[in-house]
C-alpha cells in the first residue's frame, strides 16, 4: 500500500515517518497542496491525504478516478474548498478530522477574547507613542461577569463552552442540534437572543452557502455596543465589510479573527505589507482588533492527531472498510 500526501510541513513529517513505520506502509510526502496542477503526481498511489484552503475542482477527481484512487482524506474539520457532489459522481470518499483538538481551537478562540476585553491591544497602541495612562473608556470587565454566546456548539463550541464556564461565565448557545451533554455547560437559546444578550460572541459553525455571511450588518445592530466577535471558524462566516462598519461606528466594541474571508490570498505566505488586501490593513490598523493567520489549530497535539487519524482513514477505505469521518 502507498499513500501521497499533500501539504506535509516540516513539523508534520516526523509524525507521517512514525504512521509509516507502525503501519508498514509507504508514504510520499510534498509541501504543496493539492490542486488541479499536482493532482497527477498521485499516480501509481492507493490513496491521498491533503489540507488546505486552496479549492479543489472536479479536475482532481477525475485524475483520481483515471488513477483507481477511490478516496481523499483532509487533515483538518473544514471542507469548503472541495467538491463533495464531484468527488462522489467520480467514486472519491473524502473524510475530514472533526475532533483533531478541539481544545486547541478553543483555546485560542478564549485567548482572543481575554485580550480584547482587557483592551491589551488598546493599551499596546498608546504605549507605543508613550501614553502609559488609563481613563474610563478603557476599564475592564472581569469574565465571570460577563454572558458569552456561542453560534455553534459542535467539537469545538462545546469544549469552548466548558472553558468559559469554568472561568464562571454565563454561556449561552445557538445550534440547530441540541447536545444533551452540554446541558451542564450551556443555554441553549435562538440565534437573536445570544446576539442580542452576549458580551462575547463566539463562531463555531462550518461553512456552508446557508451560513454565508451569516453574520453582517443586520447582526451587528443587534450586538451590545461593547460586544466581542471572535471567528476562529471560517472567515467567510461574517460580511467583512458590515465588519469594518460596525467597529468604525461603535455599533461592537472589538473583534478577535483567525480567519479571514479572503485570507487564502495572504495567509500562510509572505506578503509585501503594501500589497496587503485593503480590508486586512483597515481591521489590522484597529487597536481593538487582532488578528492571527488562521493557527488556532496549530499545536503538537493536533497537528500528530490531525496526520494520524486522516492516514488511518485512508488507509481503512483501501482496505475496503468505512470510516465515521466521511464527509460526502
Amino acid at each position: 500500500m502507498k499513500i501521497f500526501c499533500y501539504a506535509v510541513s516540516k513539523l508534520e513529517e516526523p509524525y507521517v515517518l512514525n504512521w509509516s513505520k507502525k503501519n508498514n506502509v509507504e508514504v510520499k510526502m510534498i509541501e504543496a497542496e493539492l490542486s488541479s496542477e499536482n493532482a497527477h503526481l498521485a499516480k501509481g498511489y492507493d490513496g491521498v491525504s491533503s489540507e488546505g484552503i486552496t479549492p479543489v475542482d472536479e479536475s482532481v477527481y477525475t485524475e483520481f478516478e483515471k488513477f483507481g484512487i477511490k478516496q481523499l482524506a483532509i487533515r483538518q474539520v473544514g471542507v469548503d474548498n472541495q467538491d463533495l457532489e464531484a468527488a462522489r459522481r467520480h467514486g472519491v470518499t473524502l473524510t475530514n478530522v472533526a475532533a483533531y483538538s478541539p481544545r486547541a481551537i478553543a483555546e485560542m478562540g478564549v485567548t482572543q477574547a481575554m485580550y480584547l476585553l482587557r483592551k491589551i491591544g488598546i493599551y499596546q497602541d498608546r504605549m507605543a507613542q508613550g501614553d502609559f495612562t488609563w481613563d474610563e473608556s478603557t476599564i475592564s470587565t472581569e469574565i465571570f461577569h460577563c454572558t458569552i454566546g456561542l453560534v455553534g456548539v459542535g467539537h469545538i463550541g462545546g469544549a469552548t463552552a466548558q472553558i468559559y464556564s469554568a472561568l464562571g461565565a454565563k454561556v449561552l448557545a445557538y445550534d440547530l442540534a441540541y447536545d444533551a451533554s452540554l446541558e451542564p455547560y450551556v443555554t441553549y437559546t435562538d440565534l437573536d437572543t445570544v446576539l442580542n444578550q452576549s458580551d462575547i460572541i463566539s463562531l463555531h459553525t462550518p461553512l456552508f452557502p446557508s451560513t454565508k455571511n451569516m453574520i453582517g450588518e443586520k447582526q451587528f445592530k443587534q450586538m451590545k455596543s461593547n460586544a466581542i466577535l471572535i471567528n476562529v471558524a471560517r472567515g467567510e462566516l461574517v460580511d467583512t465589510k458590515a465588519l469594518i462598519d460596525a467597529l468604525k461606528n461603535h455599533e461592537i466594541g472589538a473583534a478577535g479573527l483567525d480567519t479571514l474571508a479572503d485570507e487564502i490570498n495572504f495567509f500562510g505566505i509572505h506578503k509585501q505589507p503594501k500589497d496587503l488586501p485593503e480590508d486586512y490593513q483597515i481591521l489590522k490598523a484597529m487597536p481593538n482588533v487582532l488578528i492571527t493567520p488562521h493557527i488556532a489549530f496549530f499545536t503538537k497535539l493536533a497537528i500528530r492527531n490531525s496526520m494520524e487519524i486522516a492516514l488511518d482513514d485512508a488507509k481503512k477505505i483501501i482496505e475496503g472498510g468505512k470510516s465515521r469521518n466521511t464527509v460526502n
